[in-house]
């Protein structure tokens, strides 16, 4: 008994190493193997023209959708102006419960951004080259290679397909992703389908004839 035991114990001990092993990958290739690590998106600092959702759980007169002004800030029922311009939501949100507080206990805030207006060109995905209508695109979360690519019209016939390059500025220096278009639109081949950020540029050099 104490040998199938001890056998038993083996056996549990390798099975957790094998696993330990084992690469990890991310899907959506915001990480593409375990040697290419693209960069986060930055947190996005609210700006003018901004439009943001002011949700207060039970609250629905507290909860408003409004514009931040060319001052900076919003106007929230009960509580009155608040500083919005170039603060990140999550932080918008904490002052709003702060100053909540003194009319409601323990009130649940959450800040939403619906739409994004002051950062619409330094946010944009560039598609540039071979491609049928070079774009500059409006940034959506979620968005893929693949995506900007289609709708940039997708690649023209003088495209070197498997060439392409994405370029992402990260702090002080641009990162560089080599792109494998024919293996996605071809064969299915999402390896380097990563996702997009903010301010991403993809490059399509034209083929060597």
């Amino acid at each position: 008994m104490k040998f199938f035991i001890r056998v038993l114990q083996a056996a549990l001990f390798l099975a957790v190493v094998a696993c330990s092993q084992q690469p990890v990958v991310q899907q959506g290739n915001i990480i593409s193997n375990s040697n290419v690590v693209l960069s986060t998106a930055p947190a996005y600092y609210i700006g003018v023209d901004d439009v943001l959702q002011v949700n207060v759980w039970k609250n629905p007169d507290l909860s408003v959708t409004v514009p931040v002004r060319p001052d900076g800030k919003i106007s929230v029922p009960l509580i009155g102006d608040i500083q919005a311009g170039g603060k990140v939501p999550m932080d918008v949100a904490a002052k709003v419960r702060k100053k909540l507080t003194k009319y409601i206990r323990e009130p649940q805030v959450t800040v939403i951004l619906t739409e994004l207006h002051s950062h619409e060109f330094v946010s944009r995905i560039r598609v540039t080259g071979a491609v049928q209508s070079p774009a500059s695109l409006p940034y959506r979360q979620g968005m893929t290679v693949l995506d900007a690519v289609l709708q940039a019209g997708g690649l023209n016939e003088f495209a070197s397909a498997n060439s392409g390059k994405l370029f992402r500025k990260a702090s002080d220096k641009t990162d560089q992703y080599s792109l494998y278009l024919r293996d996605i639109l071809n064969s299915g081949d999402l390896e380097t389908n990563y996702e997009l950020m903010p301010g991403d540029i993809i490059s399509v050099p034209e083929r060597l004839f």
